[in-house]
């Protein structure tokens, strides 16, 4: 099951026109880059809970065709915390073990080996588990020397914290779990299930992420463009082939898309990734990272250095932008300069006018 559900507040604006599980992780939805993942661990059969522009992520997936996939959705109108979001899918996961995925993560983990070792050591629930630098922003987990979780900290300060182990948002639980969540009412997994699992003596097991493993939380801004830099670079192993070959794209660029027009004046410096029908003006300079969607313009001596420009959006002439996202069918205007921002075409006002009797 993957958790789609939530609303995404801290990557606004860009969750003002879509949903977080539609947000573009070089170029393609991260929700899109899960179901892959899950594709090539044998899993074809998802089910994902909706709330926050449904609709939007019913028309990109359908019924998971395009994936050779299963997906059935189901529309929760009142959000009932994580754990009540599987429990409203509880008839089409009841019958055997279940994989659970927040719909905000970018990972290459090894679903397989993870499952694998919640079988063979008989766990209720399991958590894959990372070690991670900064431990105040994640929930914390301490083990016992077999592995089973014994306690857990919700984003301790540095000298409080029992360990640098983070739950990462992956579990796998048996059909037995739903005896423990209550039939009504909001109900979550990191404050409320696996304390309670662990407090009765149940077997909750962490499950360590392999070394090299990549994992991201892409909720907030920072850790989106983050993200979307690691895939550039390579950092994560993507189910997804992005690269094709074009004469005119520049020596350093690393992934491009059909129908690219780059003048021959423009200068790209890093790595660079665009989608179809991309044109890149004169004098243009592009530093480090920079990713475009399809139908990108960047008009003459503009200049971009770590950013990411979604669909169908202009960067106007002598632009400077850095450490910026540019969301879907945004114009900016000329000689804009925008530092670590993000930002969102309005939307149109639709006013009431006064009729003046007139019918």
């Amino acid at each position: 099951m993957l958790l789609a559900a939530g609303v995404g507040s801290r990557l606004e604006p860009l969750t003002s026109q879509i949903p977080k599980p539609l947000v573009p992780i070089a170029n393609v939805p991260v929700m899109e880059h899960i179901l892959r993942l899950l594709k090539a661990h044998g899993i074809t059969e998802v089910c994902a809970n909706l709330h926050y522009l449904p609709e939007k992520i019913t028309e990109y997936f359908g019924t998971g065709e395009k994936l050779e996939m299963k997906l059935t959705f189901r529309y929760e109108e009142k959000l009932s915390g994580d754990a009540g979001g599987v429990r409203a899918m509880k008839e089409f996961l009841k019958d055997d073990t279940f994989l659970v995925v927040m719909g905000d993560l970018l990972t290459d983990a090894d679903l397989t080996a993870i499952i694998r070792e919640h079988k063979e050591k008989k766990a209720l629930a399991s958590i894959a588990i990372k070690k991670v630098d900064d431990v105040t922003r994640f929930g914390i987990v301490v083990q016992d020397k077999n592995g089973f979780i014994t306690g857990f900290q919700e984003k301790p300060k540095v000298e409080d914290a029992l360990s640098d182990l983070a739950s990462t948002g992956i579990y796998v639980l048996e059909p037995e779990v739903f005896d423990h969540i209550p039939e009504t009412g909001e109900f979550g997994f990191g404050r409320q299930l696996f304390p309670q699992l662990v407090e009765k003596g149940l077997p909750v097991l962490g499950v360590e992420m392999a070394k090299g493993t990549y994992w991201s939380d892409v909720g907030a801004i920072p850790q989106y463009l983050e993200a979307n830099f690691d895939a550039l670079k390579g950092n994560v192993k993507l189910q997804i082939d992005t690269a094709s070959a074009n004469s005119k794209t520049p020596a350093h660029a690393r992934f491009f898309g059909e129908d690219l027009d780059i003048d021959t004046a423009a200068k790209c410096i890093g790595l660079l990734m665009t989608g179809k029908n991309c044109r890149i003006g004169p004098k243009t300079l592009l530093t480090g990272y920079v990713i475009l969607g399809d139908n990108c313009v960047i008009e003459e001596s503009a200049a971009l250095a770590d950013c990411v420009v979604w669909n169908n959006s202009t960067i106007g002439k002598n632009c400077q932008l850095n450490n910026t996202v540019i969301a879907s069918n945004t114009a900016v205007e000329p000689n804009s300069t925008l530092d670590r921002a993000a930002l969102v075409a309005p939307q149109p006002v639709v006013k009431n006018l006064a009729s003046n009797g007139v019918k």
